[in-house]
């Protein structure tokens, strides 16, 4: 991040994280303040190390992160939304088909599993397949890179499927309130198909959930072709995923934390990463040139 990112942020946020001055003691400036919430999502040092660090109690970092957080996340909203008009959800298509080669794509989805402290008394319920305890992001790219949707708080037990099911975008577009683009030929005079958001194999298909076709194909069929450039696709949220767990450290290990502020955490590491891409100059520092374009174009496929 650089100097002027974070004056901008403290600028936004400053005013909301202030504390008063009393006779006891000085309050911990907002400066320090975001400097501590962003070293621990950067980092995911622990609480001793922030407060040897920052000579700021224990105690009182444990509540300066989740209100820091808290306040990036209502300052920083409009950096991941959810397109609302036909217009939006086009430009997210013509990216995709310019630069991935799929058409007709408005959105790449997955989850990820951030890893918890089991909170107490929980039992099974945050144990999920990888023998980790977790809680699930579900998310949606458009082909830039920026998430367009997160959600987050599901028990990592749960299916991707399941989880998605149970989000309100996924009411909104069964209710067909998304405002998306009606179903368009791919080329002149062809049979008119609907815009779709991809996804790997775990998900159920729809009429706006694209998934790749069961089982293994012969070189050269078309269904592989069309399975290894869905695959390219959808690899652009793992790409995202993978960036964010690399840049913000926290994701790293399992989150100390109650849920609520896991919750707090994971969801602002997903706004600044919106935030941080918002022009080229902040990009080309938190994302420089390349760095998901390697990871997608230089793994190939015998197709």
């Amino acid at each position: 991040m650089s100097k002027s990112d974070f004056e901008h942020l403290l600028e936004m946020i400053g005013p909301s994280i202030a504390k008063r001055e009393t006779n006891i003691r000085q309050p911990v400036s907002p400066q320090t303040r975001l400097a501590i919430t962003l070293r621990y999502l950067a980092t995911g040092d622990s609480y001793s190390s922030l407060s040897y660090t920052f000579k700021v109690l224990k105690q009182l970092i444990s509540k300066i992160i989740p209100d820091v957080c808290q306040e990036l996340i209502n300052s920083l909203a409009g950096y991941v939304k959810v397109p609302s008009s036909e217009q939006e959800w086009k430009q997210i298509s013509r990216e995709f088909e310019i630069r991935w080669n799929f058409p007709h794509c408005i959105g790449a989805i997955d989850g990820k599993h951030v890893m918890i402290v089991a909170p107490n008394n929980s039992g099974s319920e945050y144990y999920n397949y990888k023998n980790q305890f977790s809680m699930v992001l579900m998310a949606i790219a458009d082909g830039n890179y920026n998430f367009i949707y997160a959600n987050y708080g599901a028990k990592g037990r749960s299916s991707d499927s399941g989880i998605f099911q149970e989000t309100p975008f996924y009411n909104a577009l069964l209710e067909n309130s998304l405002k998306l683009p009606r179903p368009e030929p791919i080329t002149q005079g062809g049979t008119e198909m609907p815009y779709v958001i991809v996804g790997d194999s775990a998900f159920a298909l729809t009429e706006n959930i694209m998934k790749p076709y069961p089982g293994i194909h012969e070189r050269g069929n078309k269904k592989r072709i069309f399975n290894y450039r869905l695959s390219r696709a959808r690899r652009i949220i793992e790409n995202v995923f993978g960036i964010l767990c690399v840049v913000f450290r926290v994701f790293t290990k399992p989150i100390p934390l109650k849920p609520a502020n896991c919750e707090l955490v994971v969801i602002a590491c997903v706004y600044l990463h919106n935030f941080l891409r918002r022009n080229s100059v902040s990009r080309s520092i938190y994302t420089p040139p390349q760095t998901f374009e390697g990871w997608v174009l230089n793994t190939t496929s015998r197709f």
